[in-house]
């Protein structure tokens, strides 16, 4: 254990991966991180990617390097596992993503040309990529979008995919069509495990629709969850001028409370 290194303010990325190690230390290491494994890190990997992209949707950039930080924790957390196994180390992680970066460049790292347009770039993006699938024996048109993407954004990974070879509706109508269609469905449905199948059908044409208006699912319902907590909150707020809780009223009153929090903030808008 280099103590000076990892006490060093300036240390950097050094100073990071000998705090991990150290942490990882099978003598002299915390017994928690020990206990780690990538399956009981994975979901507070995810968790911090998800805190990331609520700083920058909020421009809170004040807390951006703390949550960035918080994020490639995770990777070097993952690395030190693998290098703990015997598998890779953060070097290899790095250098492996290093790698790809420059194969999927050519035209800033290669001979080819940048005078492209961004579309172009981006056709370019995704033959590489497909070419990648391929070697890996990935031959399907939706081979490789990772299972454990949150539902909705891989819904949409989806879409894009089969919509690169022709398969998606043509018009944003067709797609309204069919989430009234869905809808109607989920209604009609009399049994849990039908119902649950048709309500993930509704979800899985919501984010089409979201793919069609250039919508971030993810993004408008993380934006309707803080509107819900905003207008809750002036609901309880309301309630506690009052000297009451919500459990103390009733469904009519905090609807009216709720709405007269909705007008303000249109009216502020």
């Amino acid at each position: 254990m280099d103590d000076a290194l990892i006490h060093d303010p300036q240390g950097g990325m050094p100073r990071l991966l000998a705090i991990m190690a150290a942490l990882r230390d099978p003598d002299r290491g915390c017994p928690w991180d020990l206990e780690q494994s990538f399956a009981t890190i994975a979901p507070y990997t995810i968790e911090e990617a998800f805190e990331v992209a609520d700083v920058i949707e909020r421009e809170a950039w004040d807390e951006l390097k703390g949550e960035l930080g918080d994020l490639l924790f995770q990777s070097v957390f993952h690395a030190q596992i693998a290098a703990d196994r015997g598998l890779f180390d953060f070097h290899d992680v790095a250098n492996a993503i290093a790698d790809k970066m420059v194969a999927r460049h050519p035209h800033v790292f290669g001979d080819e040309s940048n005078a492209k347009s961004a579309e172009q770039q981006t056709r370019d993006w995704e033959a590489v990529k497909a070419a990648e699938r391929a070697a890996r024996a990935e031959t399907g048109v939706l081979d490789g979008v990772a299972p454990g993407l949150p539902a909705l954004t891989r819904a949409v990974k989806l879409q894009n995919r089969a919509a690169r070879v022709g398969f998606d509706w043509p018009e944003t109508d067709q797609v309204i069509d069919k989430i009234v269609e869905e809808a109607g469905e989920l209604r009609a449905a009399t049994d849990p495990d039908h119902r649950a199948e048709e309500f993930g059908d509704l979800m899985f044409v919501m984010a089409n629709l979201a793919r069609h208006l250039g919508i971030d699912p993810e993004a408008a319902l993380r934006a309707a969850n803080q509107k819900f907590i905003r207008r809750f909150g002036a609901v309880e707020a309301a309630l506690a001028a009052e000297g009451k809780r919500p459990e103390d009223s009733d469904l009519a009153e905090m609807d009216a409370l709720w709405d007269a929090a909705k007008a303000r903030e249109k009216s502020r808008a």
